[in-house]
C-alpha cells in the first residue's frame, strides 16, 4: 500500500492536538480513508494504546444507528473508561445529521483528539455553521499526483504512465485494475455514485438528461472560458432549455463534490482576480473516459489539466494569466511569489514555439517565466525557463 506521506507530514504535528479538529476531505475513492488508517497504524507503532482509538465508518451498517449529534455524542463518551487521550477517526462523518455539533461536543471534554473525513459539498465548510469555526484545521486529499503514481506502479517508463494517467486518471484503487473493461467499469461506478448522491439527490434534480447535457459540456470544453451564454445556446441547440440559476447550481454542485475545480482569471498588469470567464479543470482526467463522446483523447489539453493539478498539489494558489491580447496558461502564487507557467505537448514547430514563448513578450516583471512541454531538448531563451514534464512533475521544490 502506498504511503501518502506528503499528506502525512503535513497532519502529523496535530496527532496530539485536542483542541483542533482534523479534517480530512476531497474526491470519493481518493485515499481519504487509507490516510486515516495510516495515521492510525502511526499512532499504533508510537505505542498509543489500542483501547484509545475509536475507529467509525459511517459508509458500515455496524453504526447505521448513530444518526445525529447527539447518537454521535453519546456513543464515544460511552466508549471513554479514563481520562486519557483518545483518538477518535471519524470516517465519511457527512451521513450524520448535526455532525459538527456531535464533533465540538466531543471537542471541549479536551481529552479526544478528532479526526474526520468527508466527501461531499458539508466538507467544503460553506456550510458548516459557526460551532467549528476557527476550531479545526484542514486537509484536502487528492488523486494520486505523478510522483505517487510512480512510486505505487514501481514504474521507470515515465511516458507511458504518464499517457495511462491521460486516459484513466489516477485515482489510486484503479491501478489494481489491468484490463481497459474493469478499469472503465470502476471509474464509472466512482463517478456515477459521485454525481447521483452528491449532486442529483442534494439539488433534487428532476431532469437527470439535462443535468448529463451540461457535465458533458463542460468536460468537452475543459480549458477553455467559460460562458453560460455558450451553455444556453448549446442546449437550446439541443432542444432542452435551463435557466441560468439552474445552471449555476449545477455547475456549483459540481465543484463542490471535488469533481471539477474552478479557474479564476488573474490579471497580469493589474495584479487583480477576475470572477468572469473563468475556466474549470477535472480533479481526475479518469472522469472525461465516461463523459467525452469523442474518440481521440485530447493529450494537449490532459497535459494542461496534469500540470493544473500538480501545482494545487505542490501547494499553489492557481490562476489563468489574462493580459491585454493574450493568455498566459497559469499563474501561480505561493509564499506571494509568483511563477508563470506555459503548457504545450511538444514544441514541435516554430510556430508553437513562438506561441508558448511570446505569451510572456508583454510581461515587465522579473518573476520566473517557464514553458513546460514532454521534449528533452532544452528550448530555454531569454530568461524563459523550459522544463521537460518529468522534471517538473518529480521536482518537489518547484
Amino acid at each position: 500500500m502506498l504511503k501518502r506521506e506528503y499528506y502525512l507530514k503535513r497532519i502529523r504535528p496535530f496527532y496530539q492536538e485536542n483542541s483542533l479538529i482534523k479534517i480530512i476531505y476531497g474526491l470519493r475513492r481518493a485515499g481519504k480513508s487509507v490516510i486515516l488508517n495510516q495515521i492510525k497504524d502511526e499512532l499504533l507503532k508510537d505505542k498509543t494504546d489500542e483501547s484509545h482509538i475509536i475507529y467509525i465508518n459511517f459508509e458500515s451498517l455496524d453504526y447505521s444507528f448513530i444518526k445525529n449529534a447527539i447518537d454521535l455524542n453519546n456513543y464515544i463518551k460511552q466508549q471513554i473508561k479514563d481520562n486519557k487521550t483518545y483518538y477518535i477517526f471519524l470516517d465519511e462523518i457527512q451521513k450524520v445529521k448535526d455532525f459538527e455539533k456531535g464533533i465540538n461536543s466531543l471537542r471541549i471534554t479536551n481529552q479526544c483528539s478528532i479526526f474526520i473525513t468527508g466527501s461531499n459539498s458539508k466538507m467544503t465548510f460553506k456550510e458548516l455553521s459557526t460551532d467549528l469555526t476557527g476550531r479545526y484545521v484542514s486537509f484536502k486529499v487528492n488523486p494520486l499526483n505523478f510522483s505517487e503514481a510512480v512510486e505505487l506502479t514501481n514504474t521507470k517508463d515515465y511516458k507511458k504512465l504518464l499517457f495511462d494517467i491521460f486516459e484513466w486518471g489516477s485515482l489510486p484503487q484503479r491501478f489494481s485494475f489491468e484490463d481497459d473493461i474493469t478499469k472503465l467499469n470502476y471509474i464509472s461506478d466512482v463517478y456515477d455514485s459521485i454525481v447521483l448522491k452528491d449532486v442529483v439527490e442534494r439539488l433534487g434534480v428532476k431532469d437527470i438528461t439535462l443535468f448529463n447535457k451540461v457535465w458533458q459540456y463542460i468536460l468537452e470544453t475543459e480549458g477553455r472560458e467559460f460562458s453560460a451564454t455558450n451553455v444556453l445556446k448549446y442546449l437550446k441547440n439541443e432542444y432542452r432549455e435551463v435557466s441560468a440559476e439552474t445552471l449555476y447550481n449545477y455547475i456549483e454542485a459540481l465543484c463542490s463534490t471535488f469533481i471539477i475545480n474552478k479557474v479564476y482569471r488573474y490579471d497580469i498588469h493589474g495584479k487583480s482576480i477576475l470572477k468572469t470567464l473563468n475556466k474549470y479543470y477535472v480533479s481526475d482526467l479518469g472522469v472525461k473516459k465516461i463523459k467525452n463522446t469523442n474518440k481521440e483523447t485530447n493529450y494537449s489539453i490532459c497535459l494542461e489539466n496534469l500540470v493544473y493539478n500538480e501545482l494545487i498539489f505542490k501547494g499553489y494558489d492557481v490562476y489563468i494569466g489574462k493580459l491585454k491580447d493574450a493568455e498566459v496558461d497559469f499563474v501561480a502564487i505561493k509564499d506571494k511569489k509568483i511563477k508563470y507557467i506555459q503548457v504545450s505537448l511538444y514544441l514541435n514547430s516554430e510556430e508553437t514555439i513562438n506561441r508558448e514563448f511570446g505569451a510572456y513578450k508583454s510581461i515587465q516583471d522579473n518573476y520566473p517565466k517557464y514553458v513546460i512541454s514532454l521534449d528533452d531538448v532544452d528550448m530555454s531563451t531569454n530568461g524563459i525557463k523550459h522544463l521537460n514534464v518529468f522534471d517538473f512533475l518529480l521536482n518537489e521544490d518547484f
